[in-house]
């Protein structure tokens, strides 16, 4: 059984102390894929290092909502050398956090949708980060889609409702289930995974944070993703087998990742 974690953040200083071991403990649980999510604020060392010591790890790199308002247009550049290494598959993440604000919410629209046209004309799927603002999403990539930009990519640790993750289904994107899955007073986000057209659902840690039950309070790891397949197993009425095999083929194609490329550990 092989388990792909889609969105996690080993480049993390809350691995400093671990990180090796961490990662044998990922392949030991039998998770020999990872996406790491690097950081555009950075020159995105810390994530090429990682791709360029563990074969079997890939890497995203954009900038977050949080950090919107120090966007400037040499950003773009960064981004798009960046992306053009060997082993990275997407732009991200990227998109509105409206819980913390830490941007205005004007700037996080205008810095989304200049990153969602930068990854039009890199033609590389986006990482999606949209936190109680999938309301003006929708119509930001609405309107992207009116004007021909291309929008491809991975709703990461959704959050939302049945009813708009289907929306986003429809615009040809994936659906990333983190271990908020797992937790006790999830009832939305687990009618949700149960309702999805199983090509589309994706698991992730989003490690260090978001670790699943029963290991909260714990720091979270790529690892811990085998109890997010579990749950979503569950929901699905599948073996844990099945739905690995399912999620883990899911995100090849929404990387674009061929099979036969996929270095084995």
């Amino acid at each position: 059984m092989e388990l792909f974690d889609t969105h996690c953040h080993l480049n993390d200083p809350a691995f400093d102390e671990d990180r090796p071991e961490a990662v044998k403990r990922m392949l030991e649980a039998g998770v020999t894929r990872a996406v790491i999510v690097g950081d555009a604020t950075n020159d995105g060392s810390d994530v090429t290092g990682l791709l360029k010591d563990h074969p079997f790890l890939y890497g995203a790199y954009g900038l977050h909502p949080h950090d919107a308002q120090k966007w400037q247009e040499s950003f773009a550049v960064r981004i798009a050398e960046v992306l053009k290494k060997e082993r990275f598959v997407a732009l991200g993440e990227i998109g509105l956090d409206y819980h913390y604000d830490f941007s205005p919410r004007e700037v996080q629209k205008q810095v989304f949708i200049r990153q969602l046209e930068l990854a039009h004309e890199l033609d590389i799927p986006a990482v999606f980060h949209i936190r109680e603002a999938h309301g003006d999403a929708y119509d930001i990539l609405t309107s992207c889609i009116r004007r021909g930009i291309r929008v491809q990519g991975v709703m990461h640790c959704f959050g939302g409702s049945l009813e708009s993750a289907l929306e986003y289904v429809r615009m040809g994107l994936y659906i990333s289930f983190s271990g908020s899955l797992t937790f006790k007073n999830a009832p939305v986000l687990t009618r949700c995974a149960a309702n999805l057209p199983r090509d589309r659902i994706l698991i992730e840690t989003d490690s260090p944070y978001m670790a699943p039950v029963p290991l909260r309070g714990r720091r979270n790891e790529p690892a811990f993703v085998a109890h997010v397949c579990e749950k979503l197993s569950s929901l699905l009425d599948l073996s844990v087998e099945e739905t690995a095999l399912m999620t883990y083929q899911n995100a090849l194609n929404a990387f674009h990742i061929r099979s036969e490329e996929a270095s084995h550990v």
